[in-house]
C-alpha cells in the first residue's frame, strides 16, 4: 500500500502528464512532527508552493566596495575575495562639488582575489563637502570569455535515474538562470561528482531538508577554464566535500543529492551558466550519452509512475 507522500507523487506525475504544468497548484505544509508535505489539496495551514527562478548566492561579503582616503581624494575600489572573476559596475548618483566623477557608470572585470581601484574624487571647492552616492552592481564571471564546446558526463554515480524536468520545462525551468537546467529525481544521498574540471568558487552546506533559507539549498558552483560555470543544487546538508578555491577534476566527489531549498522532492538540479553582461544566465549543454531516453515527467513525456521533483 502506498504511503501518503508516495500516493501524492504518483498522482502528481499523472497530472503533469495530462495537463499543462503551469495549471497545477501545489500546496506545502509542515505537520506537528516537522515533516514537510506537498499536496494538490488545500489542507488546513497549507501554503501555495511557488517555484521561482531564484538562484541566490550571497556575494556581498566577498565582493566589497571600499572607500579610502589618499590625501584629499576619496578613492573607491572593489575588493574581490572570490576565486572567480567578477564583473562590476559602479555608478555615482547625486554628485556635487566633485572632480574626477565619471560621466557614465564604470564597468570592469575584477580578477580573482584582487582589489581594483575604480574612481578617485576630489572636491572642486575644498571648503565645501564632496557629495556622491555610490551604487555597485556585480555578477560572477567574465562576459568576454570564449565558451569551448564540451560534452558533459553524467554528474552522479548510480542509477539509472529519471528526469523529472528538462530544459525549458514549464514547471520551473522558464527563467534566465535555469532555462536549460535539468532535474533528475534520485534518492537522497546519491553521490554527486564533478562533470567538468575547474575551480570551486562558491558552496553552501548548511541548509536543512524540506526548506531552508535559500531557494538553491546546498550547492557547489565550479568555474571552468572557458569561463562557464556548472552548478549542482539541492544537496544534502553537511554533505559538501569540497571547499572554495579547490581545483577539481572530472569525477571528483562534490557531495550528495538531497531535498534542500525550494525543492518538491529529492533530486539534483544541474545547470551550466555564464555571465552575459552583469547577469548570469543558463546556457545549452550536451551530455556525452543520450539523455532523451530519460523520461521528462514535468514535460509530460514519461510514464506516470515516476517521482516528480523540480526547481
Amino acid at each position: 500500500m502506498m504511503s501518503n507522500p508516495a500516493r501524492f507523487l504518483f498522482l502528481f506525475s499523472l497530472l503533469l502528464a495530462t495537463q499543462p504544468a503551469m495549471a497545477l497548484t501545489i500546496y506545502k505544509y509542515v505537520d506537528a512532527n516537522g515533516v514537510t508535505t506537498y499536496t494538490d489539496k488545500a489542507a488546513p495551514g497549507a501554503k501555495v508552493f511557488v517555484f521561482r527562478d531564484k538562484m541566490v548566492e550571497h556575494l556581498e561579503q566577498q565582493v566589497k566596495l571600499q572607500t579610502s582616503k589618499s590625501g584629499s581624494a576619496d578613492v573607491l575600489s572593489v575588493n574581490n575575495e572570490l576565486y572567480a572573476p567578477v564583473q562590476v559596475e559602479l555608478a555615482l548618483n547625486g554628485v556635487s562639488n566633485a572632480i574626477g566623477a565619471p560621466s557614465s557608470p564604470v564597468r570592469v572585470v575584477i580578477p580573482p582575489r584582487q582589489n581594483v581601484r575604480l574612481v578617485s574624487l576630489t572636491a572642486a571647492d575644498p571648503r565645501q563637502p564632496l557629495r556622491y552616492t555610490p551604487k555597485l552592481r556585480y555578477a560572477l564571471g567574465d562576459p568576454d570569455s570564449v565558451q569551448v564546446p564540451y560534452l558533459y558526463p553524467l554528474p552522479w554515480q548510480g542509477g539509472p535515474f529519471r528526469m523529472s524536468q528538462g530544459p525549458n520545462g514549464k514547471f520551473s525551468h522558464f527563467g534566465p538562470k535555469s532555462r536549460y537546467a535539468i532535474d533528475i529525481a534520485m534518492p537522497e544521498g546519491t553521490p554527486i561528482i564533478a562533470a567538468r574540471s575547474g575551480v570551486v568558487v562558491k558552496i553552501e552546506n548548511g541548509q536543512s531538508s524540506g526548506g531552508g533559507a535559500e531557494p538553491s539549498g546546498n550547492f557547489v558552483r565550479v568555474l571552468h577554464d572557458d569561463g562557464t560555470m556548472s552548478v549542482y543544487l539541492h544537496l544534502t546538508q553537511g554533505s559538501v566535500l569540497v571547499h572554495e578555491g579547490q581545483r577539481v577534476a572530472v569525477g571528483t566527489p562534490l557531495g550528495r543529492s538531497g531535498n534542500t531549498g525550494n525543492s518538491s522532492g529529492p533530486h539534483l538540479h544541474f545547470v551550466v551558466q555564464r555571465n552575459v553582461g552583469l547577469s548570469l544566465e543558463s546556457i545549452p549543454y550536451d551530455f556525452n550519452q543520450p539523455v532523451n531516453s530519460l523520461p521528462d515527467f514535468a514535460g509530460g513525456n514519461g510514464p506516470a509512475a515516476g517521482k516528480p521533483a523540480a526547481n
